[in-house]
């Protein structure tokens, strides 16, 4: 029973009982804050019931202080507890390791539990008060004995001998987290200088990896070392401590996208009934493509848009569709592709790679004036000729090829006639190689047969949507705002960023609607269903339509376009950061590197630049007045990888 001046342990606390039990609660005081240099300790009081507290010792003590001032001056120190060494230096602690001795067997085993009066009395004689609390901890901050749990719920303080076996090995447990914590301090020692040793250090550095790779927000090792806990700063410390190479491109893993291609293969296309085309169809890409999905041609009354059939076999809703659907699109990196679809199934799948081609086939009729005036959708077995954008365009005069010349461009200028906006930006090329990890950027050079090719997809694609409009087909339209562009522009590439400023973001519906960038009325992407989702989701539809099976309705369509464009856009900004970051890289690896960078805009701040040789974008302000469309000669200065920063300056004053 606790009464005024019962010495009681409240919440792992000294306190004092300040007033007697009324309605089962009673005040207590305890030491809120200890004394410091500049001031002294701080005390707080509280109300509290009996369950809350355990009683000491029954007598009287003459005050807290007095309890707290025979603790600090006679109890071991609870830092000591695992330390034999320091901890015996202590008398009290001596007592009790003596009275443990008497308590345990000869063996080494404990014996049976004892109260903490009974205790005192082996160690040190008799209980008083205002002793009790430095008893208490000489007991608790000793590894000999542990307090009993079972008891304290009762109200009673009990502890119990530890075998011989126990306190070797918590001794044991605490010699290896001291050595860690040493090993830890020492590490951090060296993280502070830069200089870790390598690769032992590297087991402290998971967390600032972690973190520098997007897959956590904090970091105990830079919080420790008392960095800003930044994907950046982790970046940069990685970088400085020789961890990571200046080639590590964190930015894919960041935006929590796979680098590796999707894994489940896709099964052998079915054996179904196919129209198979005469002639030679052509599959016309850039000479580094390995997935060819579309091939074209014109058998003088039709244009013939094959399209790859992967979705002969992936239904909605397969495992492959919904892996394809968080993947969005196939990741193009300067690195290599992370495919959207099984890389191993592209052989059955992609145009030209095998004697006869498996396409899903828009067969169009166009009017006088180059615009759709009929497209059918036919499975099909086509006879695929591969070919570069360059073999294709010394060819373009060819009887083969002079009528898609002639077909593409009626069609644009069908759409300019309509308001289309062509915007023509130089753009580079940027490959890693593999082995040295050497960046490569060059021009990328667009042939005539790359505008060819272009226009022979828009059509498929308002091909495909006028299909699907006329025969009520739940599908994925995509459609674009008119841009506000203002009367006077400026010329040259100057033009080509302020028309590109104008331009409206793209939507997908199931309404079709007109797309103002494009000049089409009516505009569906259909090209490319073996990396963009968009694309294999029409593509099912379609089949869908042809095969006589249940459709998706609208809402499905649209919640799975959604889903595979929010994925989209996390690998088009793992793209486009990855260019930077490769960019940067170049420039590293090139210290010399030169360019000519072109004013594009001056109606901000700082003027703004392209440099074409770089594909790169950037501002800063010249030593000398350059005119709009103005060329001057630039160097890189510092670049700053993990923020995606370099600074430029002129080199032809």
């Amino acid at each position: 029973m606790v009464h005024v001046q019962s010495p009681v342990v409240y919440k792992n606390s000294a306190a004092i009982v300040t007033s007697a039990p009324d309605n089962g609660k009673f005040s207590i005081k305890f030491q809120s804050a200890p004394a410091t240099p500049s001031k002294g300790a701080s005390y707080s009081t509280q109300s509290v019931r009996a369950k809350d507290v355990l009683c000491l010792a029954e007598g009287e003590a003459s005050s807290l202080e007095d309890m707290l001032r025979f603790a600090e001056e006679s109890a071991p120190k609870a830092e000591d507890i695992y330390d034999p060494e320091t901890a015996l230096k202590n008398p009290l602690a001596c007592r009790v390791k003596e009275a443990w001795e008497l308590l345990v067997s000869d063996d080494g085993t404990a014996r049976e539990p004892v109260d903490f009066k009974d205790l005192v009395s082996l160690f040190y004689g008799n209980l008083t008060a205002t002793e009790s609390w430095g008893l208490f901890l000489a007991l608790k901050n000793t590894v000999y004995f542990s307090q009993s749990l079972k008891e304290q719920t009762e109200g009673r303080i009990v502890f119990v001998p530890r075998s011989e076996d126990e306190i070797n090995e918590l001794q044991r447990k605490a010699d290896e987290k001291g050595n860690e914590a040493r090993l830890r301090a020492e590490f951090l020692e060296r993280l502070k200088n830069k200089s870790l040793i390598l690769p032992d250090d590297g087991k402290f550095m998971g967390d600032v990896e972690a973190l520098a790779l997007g897959k956590t927000d904090r970091s105990r090792t830079m919080h420790d070392a008392r960095i800003k806990e930044t994907p950046e700063r982790a970046h940069r410390l990685l970088l400085d401590t020789g961890l990571w190479a200046v080639t590590r491109n964190p930015y894919p893993v960041r935006w929590g996208l796979s680098m590796q291609s999707a894994s489940e293969n896709l099964s052998s296309p079915p054996d179904e009934e196919r129209t198979s085309v005469p002639g030679i169809s052509y599959a016309i890409d850039n000479e580094w493509s390995a997935d060819p999905d579309d091939a074209v041609a014109f058998d003088g009354e039709y244009l013939w848009v094959h399209i790859a059939d992967p979705a002969s076999t992936v239904m909605p809703d397969s495992s492959i569709d919904k892996a394809a659907r968080e993947r969005g699109a196939t990741l193009y990196l300067p690195e290599g592709a992370s495919r959207m679809l099984c890389e191993d199934s592209l052989e059955d799948y992609a145009l030209g790679l095998t004697e006869k081609s498996r396409a899903l086939s828009f067969r169009i009729r166009l009017s006088e004036d180059g615009s759709v005036q009929d497209c059918d959708v036919m499975k099909t077995l086509v006879n695929v000729r591969r070919l570069t954008y360059q073999e294709a365009t010394a060819l373009k005069d060819t009887p083969e090829f002079l009528p898609l010349f002639k077909i593409a461009g009626r069609n644009m200028e069908r759409r300019n006639r309509s308001g289309a906006v062509q915007i023509d930006i130089p753009e580079v090329h940027i490959k890693v190689e593999p082995e040295t990890r050497k960046v490569m950027i060059e021009p990328d050079i667009h042939p005539a047969a790359a505008d060819m090719v272009r226009e022979m997809m828009l059509l498929a694609g308002e091909g495909a949507a006028k299909f699907a409009f006329k025969n009520g087909i739940p599908f994925p339209f995509v459609s674009q705002e008119a841009p506000a562009i203002p009367e006077e522009l400026p010329d040259g590439l100057a033009r080509q960023f302020r028309l590109r400023r104008c331009m409206r973001r793209r939507t997908v519906g199931v309404t079709p609607s007109m797309h103002c960038g494009l000049g089409i009325n009516m505009y569906s992407q259909v090209t490319s269903p073996l990396r963009r989702y968009g694309d294999l989701i029409a593509h099912q539809q379609l089949r869908a339509f042809l095969d006589g099976r249940k459709l998706l309705d609208k809402d499905e369509v649209l919640m799975r376009v959604s889903q595979g464009d929010a994925a989209a856009v996390a690998a088009r900004n793992a793209e486009r950061k990855s260019t930077l970051h490769w960019t940067l890289v170049y420039l590293l690896q090139n210290p010399d590197w030169t360019g000519d960078a072109v004013c594009v805009d001056k109606s901000g701040r700082v003027p703004q630049w392209f440099i074409p040789g770089l594909g790169l974008e950037t501002f800063f302000a010249p030593s000398s007045d350059v005119p709009l469309n103005g060329v001057t000669r630039v160097k890189a200065g510092s670049i700053n990888l993990p923020e995606l920063q370099v600074d430029f300056m002129q080199t032809d004053l």
